[in-house]
């Protein structure tokens, strides 16, 4: 009678050791993914005209136009070339940032 008991809940642990895997695998790397893309899709929906910013190839430029699905980047005087939104990596410094360390420059040129 008591190895019947005994038996039984002895099939749980295998279901058990899954559903811990699959809780792991959700904290250690699908919710992280998701977090990293969110922050992605938030970056580049907010570039602006006058933003910095790197493709992911490594080409540094200058927003200079935007619509829906491409960027415009001034990458050299003149020369300004389109990228899908989504092959911009990363905003190196955005327009007001730019605009404040010239000013501070600017009056520390000054003093």
């Amino acid at each position: 009678m008591l190895l019947a008991q005994d038996g039984g809940t002895a099939n749980f642990t295998p279901i058990l050791m899954i559903v811990l895997l699959f809780g792991v695998m959700y904290f250690m790397m699908i919710r992280p993914q998701q977090k990293r893309r969110r922050e992605a899709s938030n970056m580049q929906s907010s570039l602006g005209h006058g933003d910095e910013v790197v493709t992911i190839g490594g080409l540094y430029g200058t927003v200079t136009g935007m619509d829906d699905e491409t960027v415009l980047l001034e990458v050299a005087p003149g020369v300004e070339t389109r990228y899908a939104r989504p092959a911009i990596a990363r905003v190196v410094t955005k327009a007001e940032q730019a605009a404040e360390a010239a000013v501070d420059d600017a009056d520390a040129v000054k003093e």
